[in-house]
């Protein structure tokens, strides 16, 4: 892109703020996305007797939507971005709540709610306000001059946000959220003691969720057991890689999506497997850790605590939903219906992932002439 220093329009003060690097790499993201679905989702679309082209379609209109919103929110000061995700995560709870009344329910779940003929999952915007409004409250709680019990509002946060993810149920979600607050409550000064405390209380919590959630329990069982239950997904996933070996198939010319239900979305990574071999999918990951190694080195020379909380708490959430989604992939953990950033299809995720990076992108700017981030 062509654009001169002295370009002083919106895109031009833009461009030269941003961390240009890390939105050519969400680019790149995309750009695999778009491939992906176009390989992936004509099969899943026939079987279910749409348009073969039907899923395509949608994403490429969800896209530029994704993107823009990424741009327009990068474009906001780190006070405006607080702000927005203050109202943000108001509505998403409220909508969390409303999914309990009026959700739809898929596969045992109710993740869903209909706003205006649209169908939204709360849970996908609820993690980026989150992790915004819980960098603030940390932070404030360090603030001398302000008298806000922000670490105890934060816990309440915290237990009222997975408690409402939980009902759904939705642990995958609830355990990407809970390691966002630990992270951020670790990096704001966490005795080492209570460190020690909530990990504990993390690890009973997992055991519980396997002897209360028959999901969990299904899921992990299988998981450990392959004889203990339906495992169909799974083992079409590891055949794909299989099929891929080093170099892939060549794009289009996978089988096993053809027989994989959700190819487009939860197992994107198996039909990137299958086309285009082991050395695109270790090009893939190595985009997902650049992606989030350079926010931290951004964030690094970052002195205004509630910036690095917040940006910390963005990239734990990027970075480890891409690993769940790979791992559940490889069978290297138990399943868990999450999307693989910018390549998996979803409307809602897509979007919620371009205002989370968008959020990113607006923490970690210049100020514009200078060094400093704004």
């Amino acid at each position: 892109m062509n654009i001169a220093r002295t370009d002083q329009s919106i895109i031009g003060r833009w461009w030269w703020t941003v961390d240009r690097w890390t939105v050519l790499a969400i680019g790149v993201l995309c750009g695999f996305g778009g491939l992906l679905i176009l390989a992936a989702s004509p099969a899943v679309a026939e079987r279910i007797g749409a348009d073969s082209f039907y899923f395509v379609r949608h994403q490429m209109l969800i896209m530029p939507l994704a993107l823009g919103a990424m741009f327009f929110v990068s474009l906001q000061s780190p006070k405006t971005i607080r702000r927005g995700a203050m109202i943000g995560l108001a509505v998403t709870l409220a909508l969390l709540c409303l999914t309990f009344v009026m959700g739809t329910e898929i596969k045992g779940a109710r993740r869903w709610v209909s706003v205006g003929g649209m169908s939204i999952q709360p849970s996908e915007f609820v993690k980026p306000c989150f992790a915004i409004v819980c960098a603030w409250l940390f932070a404030q709680q360090k603030n001398p001059h302000v008298r806000v019990p922000g670490n105890a509002i934060a816990i309440g946060l915290y237990f009222l946000t997975v408690g409402l993810l939980l009902k759904q149920p939705d642990l995958g979600q609830a355990v990407v959220v809970s390691t966002i607050w630990f992270t951020q409550f670790y990096l704001a000064g966490l005795p080492i003691i209570l460190v020690v405390g909530l990990m504990g209380a993390g690890a009973v919590g997992l055991v519980g969720a396997y002897f209360l959630l028959p999901h969990v329990t299904s899921r992990i069982d299988r998981f450990l057991d392959p004889q203990a239950g339906d495992n169909y997904q799974v083992m079409r996933s590891l055949e794909a890689f299989t099929n891929g070996g080093l170099w892939g198939r060549g794009p289009g010319e996978g089988t096993v999506k053809e027989y994989l239900p959700d190819a487009h979305a939860d197992f994107v990574f198996a039909v990137a497997g299958e086309e285009l071999g082991l050395v695109v999918c270790l090009i893939i990951i190595a985009v997902f850790a650049f992606i989030v190694l350079r926010g931290f080195a951004r964030l690094f020379h970052e002195n205004n605590l509630y910036v690095v909380l917040a940006g910390t708490g963005l990239l734990v959430q990027f970075g480890l939903q891409a690993v769940i989604n790979m791992a559940s992939s490889l069978k290297m953990i138990p399943t868990k219906g999450m999307t693989l950033p910018f390549l998996s299809y979803g409307g809602s995720s897509l979007i919620a992932l371009g205002l989370g990076m968008g959020m990113l992108l607006a923490l970690t700017r210049r100020r514009y002439g200078t060094g400093e981030l704004v």
